[in-house]
């Protein structure tokens, strides 16, 4: 017997009325269960409400524009049948094994899950310990799976690092740097602005709004998915449970909480250096650095990798004197040479100095700053600074969260091993994102997170992608994926190389920036590209292209035989493609 059901909007979050902004069904159209009926939009995120029951649209109660809240009545569906008959419960398909092999990829297969334990009772299907942007993914992909899910994060808003105090922030006072750098630029082209007012509490309302916006956005998201965030310092008792220190504010106390299964997305640290003085306000890691206290005069920089390069241009757009010291002979050590020297020579005529192959051997507190002393050719015995960024690197946190309790094991140096389905030596136990190794970035973390989740639900998934893109914000950006060259040459391939210049791109020209260039690299043997990388504004945008057709097996003539509009730095993509094939007719190259 048919029944009429009502759907309604469901929880929103803080958000007391949002807009309707499609209405995806009419009256008498016939739907399938979980058919989207209209969707809704906040100014953080857009939500398709769907159908509970396949059936007859009986009525609808809104039209495109309407404001509805929490409860509030959207459409009458009349049942057709009973879409839960017969079907398992989600907590029983939850519980579903794990295929035995994952993929076809050649990764070794995962061994099958534990059972949760004799009782099989816990509070909790998933716990995951951390809400990082792996952590996060992975609850919300584990609840969406029906699987009930519990998020334990230290902090107060979700998000964890990169949202909060990394990747997003930093982008943030970027972009400021970018448009203070690029409105001196253009007055070599007759505009003129005159000299930048830097307001700092305004510039850091800005930054803080951005971080806020998001979190709060998955907060929300979160909520509409019925996880439990609990808000505190995980630690483990034992294989299936984990004591929380409450760290909110106005709370006390522990809770102790049980799991079938946990993923473990714990993120990682500032490395600290010896010899410098930590307990001085006046030194900084990458965190306080985004604070933003104030413009120091004189700024060192040690360390000279992405994340000390991208807070070196953000200082020295504001106006402060900036110097680089980096231990190893390259800046930005991973990336091929090639495609750091036009950011190199960039901020050479910029900041005051650059020291490579130098260590700063210690670092002393003096009444008008801070001095440091250094070991290199080319650096000063000791330089006076006003303050230190330190930024040497990043440590896992695998040994901060009771692993040894659940018999987790963790190498030397913090990190978890796992297998190709994120899944630890324990085998209802899952790690991802930093913890588990390197590189160390949100979007290798988001997508472990995910395949963690669907494991944990009994899905057929497995990590087999092929390559991870990494990606400088500086100015100008350095992107590259893949094989590098460097590597092509050490590992002794037949490799090609197809290199196109951005002085040659019309669009590159017109920005003001064509010292930046598009490299690709080729396997000679089957002319697959294997490897790319790109200097230039935009490159992070435009590596993603390479990276695709590295996944998708793509050859040469895919690349350049795509149609690229014009004029644009995405076009560089296809002619460097072309310069490799020989086929290229907006450069002469001779014949050999």
């Amino acid at each position: 017997m048919s029944e009429s059901i009502k759907v309604t909007v469901p929880d929103i979050g803080d958000f007391d009325k949002v807009p309707v902004i499609e209405v995806l069904v009419g009256v008498g159209d016939t739907v399938e269960k979980e058919q989207s009926l209209v969707t809704l939009e906040s100014d953080k995120a857009t939500m398709e409400v769907p159908s509970p029951v396949a059936g007859v649209i009986e009525s609808l109660e809104v039209k495109l524009n309407d404001e509805v809240g929490e409860g509030d009545l959207l459409a009458v569906v009349k049942a057709t049948a009973d879409e839960t008959e017969g079907e398992a419960p989600p907590e029983e398909r939850a519980q579903a094994p794990a295929v035995e092999e994952a993929t076809d990829s050649g990764q070794e297969a995962a061994p099958a899950p534990a059972p949760a334990d004799d009782s099989g009772e816990h509070d909790f299907d998933v716990v995951v310990l951390g809400s990082g942007p792996g952590g996060y993914t992975a609850a919300f992909r584990a609840a969406d799976l029906g699987l009930k899910t519990a998020l334990v994060e230290r902090y107060p808003s979700l998000g964890g690092v990169c949202l909060n105090v990394g990747c997003i922030p930093s982008k943030a006072l970027l972009h400021t740097a970018q448009i203070i750098d690029e409105a001196a630029a253009m007055a070599e082209h007759g505009v003129q602005f005159g000299d930048p007012k830097i307001d700092l509490e305004r510039l850091r309302g800005f930054k803080d709004s951005v971080v806020d916006r998001l979190t709060g956005g998955l907060g929300g998201m979160a909520k509409q998915r019925k996880i439990e965030v609990i808000q505190g310092v995980g630690s483990l008792t034992g294989p299936h449970a984990m004591n929380i220190e409450s760290s909110g504010e106005g709370e006390g106390g522990q809770r102790s909480i049980s799991f079938s299964k946990l993923i473990v997305a714990v993120g990682s640290q500032s490395v600290e250096l010896p010899g410098i003085p930590w307990e001085d306000p006046r030194v900084m890691d990458s965190t306080g650095a985004l604070d933003l206290e104030d413009i120091p005069q004189r700024l060192l920089v040690i360390g000279g990798g992405i994340i000390g390069l991208e807070m070196a241009c953000v200082y020295s757009a504001l106006g402060s004197d900036v110097t680089v010291v980096e231990l190893l002979p390259q800046l930005m050590t991973g990336a091929d040479p090639d495609l750091v020297r036009p950011l190199q020579k960039r901020i050479s005529g910029r900041y005051k100095a650059i020291y490579t192959g130098t260590k700063v051997t210690s670092v002393k507190v003096a009444d008008d700053g801070l001095v440091a002393y250094f070991e290199g050719d080319k650096a000063p015995e000791s330089e006076t600074y006003d303050r230190v960024l330190v930024a040497v690197g990043r440590s896992p946190n695998g040994n901060k969260f009771g692993a040894d309790k659940a018999g987790i094991e963790v190498t030397e140096r913090g990190f978890i091993e796992v297998d190709g389905q994120m899944r630890t030596n324990v085998p209802h136990i899952f790690a991802i994102g930093d913890v588990v190794g390197q590189p160390m970035l949100a979007h290798k973390a988001t997508h472990e997170g995910k395949i963690a989740a669907e494991v944990c639900a009994g899905e057929k998934s497995a990590f087999d992608a092929r390559v991870i893109p990494s990606v400088a914000y500086t100015d100008p950006e350095v992107a590259w994926v893949g094989v590098t060259e460097t590597e092509a040459k050490e590992a002794g391939a037949d490799y090609g190389v197809g290199k196109f210049p951005w002085a040659a791109s019309g669009r590159a020209l017109g920005i003001g920036r064509p010292e930046g260039f598009t490299k690709l690299i080729f396997d000679k043997a089957t002319n697959r590209i294997i490897g790319a990388g790109i200097v230039g504004p935009h490159a992070g945008d435009l590596i993603a292209e390479c990276a695709l057709a590295i996944e998708m097996g793509a050859e040469a003539a895919d690349i350049g035989l795509t149609i690229h509009p014009h004029p644009t730095l995405s076009e560089s993509v296809a002619l460097s493609a072309e310069v490799f094939e020989g086929t290229v007719t907006d450069l002469y190259i001779p014949k050999r």
